[in-house]
């Protein structure tokens, strides 16, 4: 069994993940097209190149990934390795080393890429160890809410601290400090894994892996749940700054009150959820946090005021927090189940096929948004917009999401797997040498 002392090292490099995808996520596009003078359409093919490829990068990685062996182990190598390039090449983003629109663009490409190859071996190896490290739901909850409660940290840092650096040190010094910040929580999070030893070696070639991953019961009703879960919190994010624009008629820093309430609530709630988790299991807590989150979505459908929009945001959080825990709890759970089928441990490949699969929700969410806004009659840059568009922004925060969760609510009324399925009774190997 890992130590609280283990738990936390390991936990801590959920706050170099997410510190590195918000930053990222929130102000790349922003930096190139306003700052540098890049043009919009150009960058906006850049990034669909980003998608495209760190979706498919996600099963690939995982799948090299499980049939790797070394003395140090399987995933522990890949993040060694990979996290100085990943912190330099991150940091590389907010120092372009060229001029001209046409130049940069290039430049922002391939550094993209690069970044994208490095993050997803790394944190796809880092987020593998999970299910191999914490084997019994007490040791699972407790792991994933100090996890979860770094990962809401590496948010805001991501989000919130990146205009106070690039106002007052610049765009390059902010690269420079995120990415000493993500190696140092990196190589801590390196003291606290553990990785067992393995001699047997994957014998599924990659598109038999996929075909068995595809196939599980489990793991599809599983993806599909975490995909529709997945899709309301990002419409959440995105519709956030509508609804403070056109519902309450407030000025931006609104969405800083409304989100800080999501994140802080969130924060404590991770641990009231790992409790929960452990005394009634996985699959029923997973459905008590829709509930939970569907009712607390609800008043955005009819409050006026920034108050009452901070007490939503703030019950949206309790139910965040289940979700933030309860999808990875749920995703080893299918690991397990598999080893027990196949006789293969194959954490790599049920990431990544997770990761391929579930960061298209970013991308309907954007679609979802469009189609509300132009059938409301929204018109782009029109300080008044008519009450159809108010309308339409409610129902984005406070209608699609409760139609989305229902579903969702299905597929985890599906999901097979009842009970903590863990492993056989054999004892477990010993940690291999180095990890």
């Amino acid at each position: 069994m890992i130590g609280r002392r283990g738990v936390l090292a390991y936990g801590s490099g959920n706050l170099s993940v997410n510190l590195l995808a918000q930053a990222f996520a929130t102000f790349a596009t922003f930096y190139y097209v306003d700052h540098l003078g890049v043009d919009p359409a150009l960058i906006g093919v850049a990034m669909v190149v980003h998608g495209i490829v760190n979706a498919l990068l996600n099963p690939l990685a995982g799948h090299v990934s499980d049939r790797t062996r070394t003395r140090w182990g399987r995933r522990v190598p890949y993040i060694a390795i990979g996290m100085v390039p990943l912190a330099a090449a991150f940091t590389m983003i907010w120092i372009p080393l060229v001029d001209g629109g046409t130049a940069r663009f290039w430049y922002f490409l391939i550094a993209v890429l690069v970044y994208d190859v490095l993050f997803v071996v790394v944190v796809l190896n880092y987020v593998a160890l999970f299910p191999e490290m914490f084997t019994t739901i007490a040791e699972r909850a407790a792991a994933a809410s100090w996890r979860q409660m770094f990962a809401i940290v590496g948010m805001i840092l991501g989000v919130a601290a990146a205009p106070v650096l690039y106002g007052t040190i610049g765009w390059a010094a902010m690269g420079v400090s995120f990415g000493v910040v993500s190696l140092a929580f990196f190589a801590l999070s390196l003291t606290g894994s553990v990785e067992r030893a393995r001699t047997e070696r994957e014998t599924f070639g990659f598109l038999a892996a996929i075909r068995y991953t595809l196939t599980n019961r489990a793991f599809v009703t599983y993806v599909l749940g975490s995909f529709l879960l997945q899709l309301t919190f990002a419409l959440l994010q995105a519709g956030i700054p509508f609804f403070t624009k056109y519902a309450l008629g407030e000025p931006d820093s609104a969405n800083t009150v409304i989100l800080g309430a999501v994140f802080v609530t969130a924060i404590p709630l991770v641990y009231v959820w790992s409790r929960v988790t452990t005394r009634i299991g996985p699959r029923r807590a997973v459905l008590a946090a829709i509930i939970v989150y569907g009712v607390a979505l609800v008043p955005f459908l009819f409050i006026g005021n920034l108050a009452l929009a901070a007490v939503t945001g703030a019950a949206v959080g309790v139910g965040i927090a289940g979700m933030l825990v309860l999808l990875e709890i749920l995703l080893a759970e299918v690991i397990d189940d598999d080893e027990r089928r196949t006789g293969a441990r194959r954490e790599g490949m049920y990431f990544g096929m997770n990761g391929f699969i579930v960061r298209w929700a970013v991308s309907l969410q954007a679609v979802i948004i469009s189609v509300v806004l132009s059938r409301s009659g929204y018109r782009a840059g029109v300080a008044l917009q008519p009450d159809s568009v108010v309308t339409g922004v409610r129902l984005m925060l406070g209608g699609v999401p409760l139609a989305v969760l229902a579903v969702a609510f299905g597929c985890f009324l599906l999901y097979p797997l009842r009970a903590g399925v863990h492993r056989s009774g054999e004892s477990a190997p010993a940690p291999a040498a180095g990890s």
